[in-house]
């Protein structure tokens, strides 16, 4: 099925210690493949074909358009027989710290 279609289900956080100022002043983007998404603090999910994918995911202050913040990439698969994959993504707590994209884990 060449056409079948799954989700990539990206969770997004920002560290603990910092979360009240990103949940104010900040926004998530995730790209698919060059694609831009945009996103909230939490999980997003984004229609993905069978094949491979770069995942790209950075932040932007609120009214930037072209900003990439902390940005981070992870490139990850999804198979026919899955219908999703997750992706947990934490944002680290120092001024500077980038993104760190854990393992993607398929759902069947």
């Amino acid at each position: 099925m060449a056409d079948s279609r799954a989700v990539v289900a990206v969770d997004v956080r920002p560290s603990p210690i910092a979360a009240w100022f990103h949940r104010l002043l900040t926004s998530p983007v995730i790209e698919v493949d060059g694609r831009a998404h945009a996103a909230r603090w939490g999980t997003a999910t984004i229609p993905v074909s069978p094949g491979e994918h770069r995942l790209t995911v950075y932040f932007r202050y609120r009214g930037q358009k072209r900003a990439r913040l902390a940005a981070a990439e992870k490139d990850f698969a999804v198979d026919e027989a899955s219908s999703a994959v997750d992706i947990a993504v934490r944002l680290g707590p120092r001024n500077g710290s980038r993104f760190r994209i854990g393992e993607p884990v398929a759902r069947r």
